[in-house]
């Protein structure tokens, strides 16, 4: 199945030439998985010069984000603005319906062969770069924190943002499988999500850390 019977697209459209990159891209991605798929090969698969990608996203990496941003922002964005504007007026949402607003749009996609995919992608970018052109600001961590500072003023910004590295950490290894090969993704049922939004809760809403007591020095520095 080549594409050198697909006509070549002027790439004066930028709109238009992202979407179909996009397209493309994740056509791609889904029949080989993210490793087996070149930058080179999206962009013959568009019909744009070698060079599309890069000038309209600049990087494999980016174009993954792009992707991932317009096919799952909306699968958060909706519950998590709702919940940042009851917060505004003074409601604190409780652990148990935190993570409840994480996990289920994770354990939704992980149902379906795509949604297993983008999974897979989006645990390969963000647990291989803490520094992604993200633009969409549920992707961000401050949204996340702030709910979670909210919800718990005892913890301090170091903890605040510890707990949701943790969280999202174990969220991206359980659903998005970054070790699997291709074909081997969702070959393992995911863990029920119940369980899962069990534990991150019970992780968000733990007892604060002890501050840390300051080493002992040896005797003869003493």
């Amino acid at each position: 199945m080549g594409t050198t019977d697909k006509p070549r697209v002027p790439n004066g459209a930028t709109a238009a030439t992202r979407a179909r990159l996009l397209a493309e891209a994740e056509r791609l991605f889904l029949a080989q998985g993210y490793e087996k798929v070149s930058v080179r090969a999206v962009n013959a698969a568009a019909g744009m010069n070698p060079a599309a990608v890069h000038y309209h996203f600049g990087s494999k990496e980016a174009l993954v984000v792009a992707l991932l941003q317009q096919r799952l922002g909306p699968l958060w964005a909706g519950d998590l603005q709702a919940l940042t504007e009851r917060c505004a007026s003074g409601w604190t949402p409780t652990p148990a319906e935190l993570a409840d607003i994480i996990v289920r749009p994770f354990d939704a996609l992980s149902r379906t062969a795509d949604g297993r995919m983008l999974l897979h992608l989006l645990a390969r970018v963000v647990l291989g770069n803490d520094r992604l052109p993200w633009d969409d600001p549920w992707f961000e961590h401050r949204p996340w924190r702030e709910l979670l500072a909210a919800m718990r003023p005892d913890l301090d910004a170091r903890a605040v943002r510890d707990r949701w590295r943790l969280a999202f950490a174990l969220l991206l290894h359980t659903y998005g499988e970054p070790l699997a090969p291709a074909d081997r993704i969702g070959a393992v049922p995911p863990p029920d999500a119940r369980e899962v939004a069990a534990f991150v809760a019970a992780g968000l809403d733990a007892p604060a850390a002890p501050a840390a007591s300051a080493p002992e020095r040896p005797p003869a520095e003493r």
